[in-house]
């Protein structure tokens, strides 16, 4: 666990690179491929500006990235596999990069998603950014796979060292271009970028990925979530975009300030209901803890429930796995 610890750090690490250890690591890397170090190594603020820079360069020679990356680890899998069998590589797979993989591949995905948008607002011109972008070593965002093999020989040594103190890196025969990693991350507890109040993923050049809880946002769009209102949240027409201003607004306060009506009541809570164009309705019950607060006083919560709900206890029973009829509780907590 401990290993596997130290590389979810190194993927989510911010802050400036150690230029002088990641140097060290894509040299160490070209020697491992059996390839003559590269004559410059240039370094670049953030993904975006890497691929400019990589756009730019001039005698540079063919990508190594068959060399330097791909094949290292194809051969490094073989060999565990062939060393631990089936059954003993998914148990080391599930212990080490299985617990990475989908957090950090999403965060990848989604710094080429913006950096193709960045550079080639029409879609005809993605394909050439699209291309630098395959040429890619990730860095910090290989944690996950190099997590697997950490502490089971060196072939990997050179790719894990840039890894841990650099971001994203380009290798070519006679130049290597490396990124640094972001000034800024914020996710939430699924790990996927959120941040109401700004970038959830910036750079030190201004590269940066806006998100609410994992779904990409305008930047302006963040900066209207302090003043929204009700009458703003029925006139957004884009019905992802209506749903993060629900949620940000709070859906009970919605249904308070809207002066929307319940739509039934029983003795577990009030069912309601907010119609919104273009999408499925909201439903929520309100329910009240059987359990006094210390001071006394009794808290309300809201359950989101399907909109095909049509009752209180319907709405209740959902959020125990249960229909309505088999919905009994002897005793509520």
């Amino acid at each position: 666990m401990q290993n596997v610890n130290s590389w979810r750090s190194v993927a989510a690490a911010t802050g400036r690179a150690d230029r002088a250890a990641a140097e060290a690591g894509v040299r160490r890397a070209y020697r491992t491929a059996g390839l003559a170090e590269p004559d410059r190594i240039i370094w670049a603020a953030s993904p975006r500006a890497a691929v400019e820079t990589v756009e730019k360069l001039a005698d540079a020679g063919r990508s190594v990235r068959e060399e330097v990356r791909t094949r290292p680890w194809a051969e490094e899998r073989r060999r565990m596999y062939d060393e631990l069998g089936p059954a003993g590589w998914s148990a080391l797979w599930s212990a080490t990069g299985a617990q990475l993989w989908e957090t950090t591949g999403a965060l990848a995905e989604r710094i080429r998603t913006g950096v193709v948008a960045d550079l080639a607002p029409r879609p005809e011109d993605g394909s050439a950014v699209r291309l630098v972008l395959l040429d890619a070593v990730l860095g910090q965002h290989d944690a996950a796979w190099l997590a697997a093999f950490d502490g089971r020989g060196d072939r990997l040594t050179g790719l894990a060292e840039v890894a841990r103190n650099a971001g994203w890196w380009w290798p070519y025969e006679r130049a290597a271009v490396i990124s640094e990693r972001p000034d800024v991350l914020h996710r939430d507890e699924a790990g996927r970028l959120d941040h109401g109040e700004g970038p959830a993923l910036a750079y030190g050049d201004g590269f940066a990925l806006h998100a609410w809880r994992g779904m990409p946002v305008p930047a302006a769009f963040l900066a209207e979530l302090s003043s929204l209102t009700p009458e703003r949240i029925r006139a957004e027409e884009n019905a992802e975009l209506r749903r993060v201003m629900l949620e940000y607004y709070g859906y009970d306060r919605y249904l308070t300030e809207s002066g929307a009506e319940p739509v039934h009541r029983d003795e577990t809570g009030i069912l309601w209901r907010i119609s919104l164009a273009g999408d499925e309705d909201v439903v929520m019950v309100e329910v009240v803890n059987s359990t006094p607060e210390p001071d006394g006083t009794y808290r309300t919560y809201w359950l989101r429930v399907p909109p095909a709900t049509r009752t209180a206890k319907d709405g209740v029973a959902w959020t125990f796995g249960l229909d309505g009829a088999a919905y009994a509780p002897v005793r509520q907590t």
